[in-house]
């Protein structure tokens, strides 16, 4: 199983979804408010499981309808994805992959791991 473990920044809350193993998949924008945050972990929780993945590293690639998950690469060519909302924001983003292989299964991870995540809040 896997949690969702939110804490408190130098500027407000953020959150990491955490695969079962302990690894970081997915990372929250920073929040000024611990609401907000909550209110970031359960959209993930919501969107995440379900979302449909657009591939923007091939070309022609066909448009998702949200919640989604884009993956693209970055400016240094790595790999990395970001879930949409179903109203479009960017609600989780990864790190950067070497390989799309990879990247795809750090998709799958936070897919697997968002329907019974457990909550942690460490503030």
């Amino acid at each position: 199983m896997g949690k969702i473990v939110i804490k408190k920044t130098n500027t407000g809350f953020n959150f990491h979804v955490k695969a079962a193993n302990g690894a970081t998949i997915a990372t929250g924008e920073v929040y000024k408010e611990l609401d907000a945050c909550r209110n970031g972990v359960q959209s993930v929780i919501n969107n995440g499981a379900t979302a449909n993945v657009e591939d923007q590293t091939v070309e022609n690639f066909e448009e998702q309808k949200h919640p989604k998950f884009e993956l693209y690469k970055d400016k240094s060519q790595q790999f990395r994805f970001r879930l949409k909302a179903r109203n479009g924001e960017v609600i989780a983003v990864s790190e950067a992959y070497t390989t799309k292989a990879n990247c795809k299964n750090g998709i799958a991870s936070v897919m697997k791991n968002v329907v019974d995540a457990q909550v942690i809040e460490e503030i």
